[in-house]
């Protein structure tokens, strides 16, 4: 019997290696890669190849949304578990629009996340610990639209899109305090770019300004709190 081989993409090496250990002991399973970063994470599934990938979703640099949709822009088929510390709707819903297979806290049992692992290889989505074939999920995501509450969530079709890379990488400044004036010299772009940019981000994320944007970023883990700074209100 052919073994699921596994990639495990964390920042936190400790985790990593406990992970690596729970699934070893399975006769089933076989970890043939870590990374902890996102780039790390696309440079080894493209050479490996693994069925499986568990990405933790509050990684540096590029965060997992950012991660997965590039796994998917490249067409790279591999099941994708996101690994998170924390519960958020939202969160899963960006998560399973952007193509994850399955959402699952860090405190998560062993023999759960092993099975999990199972149920995603045979084409299966997991979801709050229940399972589901495609229009299971289909039905889940469209529920939880409604259950979101968000006017921004309204449009099955867009909601759950994350920024553009360029969007991401604005926003990223913003929590670090930089002005207008200053993201634009440190990206090479005019000041009128990254005003229309900014313009965008807020109907994306549908918050009145810049503040509550970078708010949203953190609490959703698309930019860590400690490559972030204060002062995320500057014009």
């Amino acid at each position: 019997m052919d073994k699921i081989k596994l990639l495990i993409v964390d920042d936190h090496p400790l985790f990593r290696q406990g992970l690596r250990n729970v699934l070893s002991e399975q006769a089933d399973l076989q970890v043939v890669g870590e990374a902890g970063t996102g780039q790390e994470a696309i440079d080894l599934a493209r050479k490996l190849h693994p069925d499986v990938i568990m990405l933790d979703i509050n990684l540096p640099e590029m965060n997992g949304l950012q991660v997965l949709r590039q796994f998917r822009t490249e067409h790279i088929d591999s099941a994708v578990i996101m690994l998170t510390a924390y519960h958020d709707l939202e969160q899963e819903l960006h998560a399973f629009r952007a193509g994850s297979a399955a959402y699952c806290p860090k405190d998560v049992t062993p023999k759960h996340l092993i099975q999990v692992v199972r149920w995603v290889k045979q084409g299966h989505y997991v979801v709050e610990g229940r399972v589901y074939d495609e229009e299971g999920l289909k039905v889940w995501l469209e529920e939880g639209v409604e259950k979101a509450g968000r006017p921004y969530l309204n449009d099955v079709r867009e909601a759950f899109s994350p920024l553009s890379p360029r969007e991401m990488e604005i926003l990223e400044c913003v929590t670090r305090g930089m002005s207008n004036k200053e993201i634009a010299y440190s990206l090479g772009i005019s000041h009128q770019t990254v005003k229309n940019h900014m313009t965008a981000i807020l109907q994306k994320l549908d918050v009145e300004d810049r503040t509550q944007a970078a708010v949203y970023a953190l609490r959703h883990g698309w930019v860590r709190l400690d490559e972030s700074a204060t002062g995320a209100n500057k014009s």
